[in-house]
């Protein structure tokens, strides 16, 4: 079983995204970020229905609901680094994400509008 992620320090996340914010983040900075905020959309909502993966940086399962236990999960979540990181920090709307192509989303409960934006 993988290790469960945890939330980044404040003040590495306050850092990283401002460089995200002024262009200049880099591989390192989307890695911790990506982690970060996935851990807290894990910890604000604990399931195993809805599989969100940002690649290659990381993938959780999360909102109740049913569960899998083999193979695809009934909904999954997929996007990049910065579609994630931007979702999470409020800087992009799910709909707008969902509607041009950034999300692929399948499957019931695949629409994370109600847990976004994290903080």
């Amino acid at each position: 079983m993988a290790a469960r992620l945890r939330p980044a320090d404040p003040h590495d996340v306050a850092a990283a995204l401002a460089r995200v914010a002024d262009g200049s983040a880099d591989r390192a900075d989307l890695r911790l970020l990506t982690k970060h905020f996935l851990a807290v959309l894990e910890d604000r909502a604990p399931g195993h229905s809805v599989e969100v993966r940002v690649p290659p940086y990381a993938a959780v399962q999360v909102i109740p609901g049913v569960r899998h236990t083999r193979g695809t999960p009934p909904a999954v979540v997929e996007m990049d680094a910065e579609t994630w990181i931007a979702l999470a920090s409020g800087a992009l709307a799910w709909a707008e994400a969902d509607g041009t192509g950034r999300v692929r989303a399948s499957g019931e409960r695949a629409d994370l509008t109600a847990y976004l934006p994290l903080g």
